[in-house]
Order: structure tokens, then C-alpha cells, then sequence
């Protein structure tokens, strides 16, 4: 069983930055696939950056060049580097860990307000 802690939403002005991380405890971290989706109220939840154990990214259209996804396998830690922060990017957001044949975890999610 895996349990993922995340940090570091909040609120901040639109061009701003922030850093989100996620402290996975009780698995094999660096076997792991980790990453983040993000929700709106109303709308489905949807995928914003992934990160393989071997270290290759996977980003979505609408965050490439803005966010920076990485992990610390030493630390259990992932985390999201969000720069150029806009009004649209507000949403919960949600760590998860994922590997083949194990369920999909998921952190208990951190709220990001982007406004003025």
C-alpha cells in the first residue's frame, strides 16, 4: 500500500509560480510511474504531467513550457515546478503513483488558486 503526501498549493497571481510535491511512503518508489491530474468543478479530471521511473516526462498540451515535472528517488518525492501560473490552471490537483499490475494511488489532492 501506497500513500503519497502532497504539498505546496496555494494561492498565487497569474504569472506567478509554484511548486507542488508528493512524499510517497510504503512502495518500491522508484518503480514507480508518478505524476499529477487536476480537477475543476464540473469538469472531468484530467491529466497534467507524468514522470517514468527511468526519468522520461509526459506532459499536456496546455502546461508544455510551463511546467516542470521531476522526481527525487533517494527523497520518495515528486514534484511539479508550475511557472507562468494562469487564471485556467486553478483546480485541485492530484499526485498519483502507478506501476503495471498494482493499483493506481493517489494523494489527497492540493488546491491551486490563480487570480489577482
Amino acid at each position: 500500500q501506497v500513500q503519497l503526501v502532497e504539498s505546496g498549493g496555494g494561492l498565487v497571481q497569474p504569472g506567478g509560480s509554484l511548486r507542488l510535491s508528493c512524499a510517497a511512503s510504503g512502495g518500491i518508489f522508484s518503480l514507480y510511474t508518478m505524476g499529477w491530474y487536476r480537477q475543476t468543478p464540473g469538469k472531468q479530471r484530467e491529466l497534467v504531467a507524468s514522470i517514468i521511473s527511468g526519468g522520461s516526462t509526459n506532459y499536456a498540451d496546455f502546461v508544455k513550457g510551463r511546467f516542470t515535472i521531476s522526481r527525487d528517488n533517494a527523497k520518495n518525492t515528486a514534484y511539479l515546478q508550475m511557472n507562468s501560473l494562469q487564471p485556467e490552471d486553478t483546480a485541485v490537483y492530484y499526485c498519483f503513483a502507478t506501476r503495471p499490475r498494482y493499483p493506481v494511488y493517489w494523494g489527497q489532492g492540493t488546491q491551486v488558486t490563480v487570480s489577482s
